[in-house]
C-alpha cells in the first residue's frame, strides 16, 4: 500500500510554537490535500525501538548498516546517505534492460479488475477485521516488465534471478550492476514487474498482492518467466535456491507469499516496508486476517520452510491508514512481530528496524539495498568470484 506525501515533515519546517499546533497543522492541510482520505489516515506516529513487547536489537552507529553474515535484528539511522553501489560507476559493466509489455487480455490468471474512482469499501458490521468491496469491476490493464541482464552473463546458461514487484526499478540494475561487479552476489537476472493498477482491497494490484495463495508465483512462472525467457535470451534456474523475490509494502508481502506457498520455486525473499497486514481481498476464511497471518499463526503453527528473509522497516512506517480499526493495521508491529516469530521458529533473517524513515522510504533503500542483497544471497555459489 502506498503512504501519503510526508506532511509531517511540511508541517514541522513552519516553527510553529507548540506541538499541538504542528499537529493540528498537519490534519488540516491533508484535509485540504486529501479531502476523500485524511479522515481515514492519520500521520503516522514515530516509533521507539526500544518499545516494551518489540524485538530486542543491536544499536549500530549512525550511518552504518548490519553485516551482512549475521542474522537477527538491528536499529539502523537516523542518517540515510546512498551506499556507494546506488550510482552509476564509470568502468563497471552495465547490464542491459528489457522494456517488455503484458497485456490484460492475453492473461488467463488476471483478466483484470478496478475499484471505482472515489470508492474504498465499508467494514463488516458483524467482523471488523472483514472489509466488503461491492464497487469492483472487470477492467482491461497494461503491464510494464523491465528485465535486467547482468553484462557478464553467458548466454545459454542457466541463471539465478531475482522477481521485484512494482517495477520498473532501475535502481535496482544499478544496485546490480556494482555488486556484481564487485563479486558480492551472483550473475543474476532481475526481473522488475509492474502492477496491474490500483492499490488495496478491491484493486488488480491488492489482488494480485494482498491473495494469500500461491496464485501470484503461478502468474510469474506460466506467464511472466517465459516470456522473458523468449524476448531476453536469457535462461532461468528452475532451482529455488538460485531465485529470490522482493518488493516494497504490498509487493514485500507478495514476495514472502510467494515464497511461502511456493518454496518449490523461491527460497529467498527482501522486504521494504512490509504490508504483513489484514488487507487480503476477497475474504478467505482459511486466512481471515490476510498477511497479518504470517505472525499470528501461519509462521508460528507451521514447519520451517527452507526460506531465508532479509526486512526492514521505518521508524514512521504506516499506522491504520483506512477505515478500518481492527489493530491489524500495524505496519511497524507486524514487522516486529514477524521478526519474533521467525527467530522463535529458527529462520535464518535479518530486520533493520530503521530511524528516521516513512514507509517504502527511498533514503531507507538507498541506503541498505545493497547490503540486503548480499545477505539474501549468502549460501549461494558465486562463479566468478575471484
Amino acid at each position: 500500500m502506498r503512504i501519503l506525501p510526508d506532511i509531517s515533515n511540511t508541517a514541522l519546517l513552519l516553527q510553529s510554537t507548540t506541538k499541538q499546533f504542528v499537529a493540528v497543522f498537519a490534519i488540516n492541510l491533508m484535509t485540504v490535500l486529501f479531502p476523500a482520505t485524511a479522515a481515514d489516515r492519520p500521520i503516522p506516529p514515530t516509533r521507539d525501538p526500544n518499545t516494551p513487547g518489540y524485538v530486542t536489537a543491536t544499536e549500530l552507529p549512525d550511518g552504518a548498516v548490519p553485516p551482512i553474515d549475521v542474522d537477527g535484528n538491528f536499529i539502523v539511522g537516523p542518517t540515510h546517505s546512498p551506499a556507494p553501489e546506488m550510482e552509476v560507476k564509470e568502468g563497471v559493466p552495465k547490464g542491459k534492460v528489457f522494456d517488455l509489455v503484458m497485456e490484460s487480455t492475453d492473461s488467463k490468471i488476471y483478466p483484470g479488475i478496478a475499484r471505482a474512482k472515489d470508492t474504498y469499501g465499508t467494514v463488516d458490521p458483524n467482523d471488523p477485521a472483514k472489509l466488503v468491496v461491492t464497487t469492483s469491476y472487470p477492467a482491461p490493464y497494461t503491464r510494464k516488465v523491465a528485465v535486467y541482464v547482468p553484462a557478464q552473463y553467458v548466454p545459454g546458461t542457466e541463471a539465478p534471478f531475482i522477481v521485484g514487484a512494482d517495477g520498473p526499478d532501475h535502481r535496482l540494475f544499478t544496485a546490480l550492476d556494482n555488486v556484481i561487479a564487485q563479486h558480492r552476489v551472483p550473475t543474476m537476472v532481475a526481473i522488475s514487474i509492474g502492477n496491474g493498477g490500483g492499490d488495496a482491497q478491491g484493486s488488480q494490484r491488492g489482488l494480485e498482492y494482498d491473495t494469500m495463495s500461491g496464485l501470484y508465483a503461478e502468474f510469474v512462472e506460466t506467464e511472466v518467466l517465459p516470456l522473458v525467457e523468449k524476448r531476453c535470451g536469457v535462461k532461468l534456474t528452475k532451482d529455488p535456491e538460485g531465485r529470490a523475490t522482493m518488493g516494497c509494502s504490498s509487493g514485500a508481502a507478495c514476495a514472502l507469499i510467494m515464497a511461502w506457498y511456493r518454496p518449490d520455486l523461491y527460497h529467498r525473499v527482501l522486504s521494504f516496508s512490509g504490508t504483513y497486514v489484514n488487507q487480503q481481498w476477497p475474504h478467505n476464511p482459511e486466512t481471515p486476517h490476510g498477511a497479518w497471518g504470517f505472525h499470528e499463526t501461519l509462521i508460528p503453527n507451521s514447519p520451517v520452510k527452507p526460506l531465508r528473509i532479509w526486512m526492514c522497516v521505518g521508524d514512521r512506517d504506516l499506522y491504520n491508514p483506512n477505515v478500518m480499526r481492527d489493530n491489524m493495521h500495524d505496519w511497524v508491529l507486524a514487522n516486529e512481530r514477524m521478526a519474533d516469530v521467525l527467530a522463535e521458529k529458527g529462520y535464518p533473517y535479518q530486520f533493520s528496524f530503521v530511524k528516521n524513515a516513512r514507509h517504502c522510504d527511498p533514503a531507507m533503500k538507498a541506503q541498505l539495498l545493497p547490503q540486503a542483497l548480499e545477505y539474501l544471497w549468502q549460501g549461494y555459489p558465486i562463479a566468478d568470484a575471484k
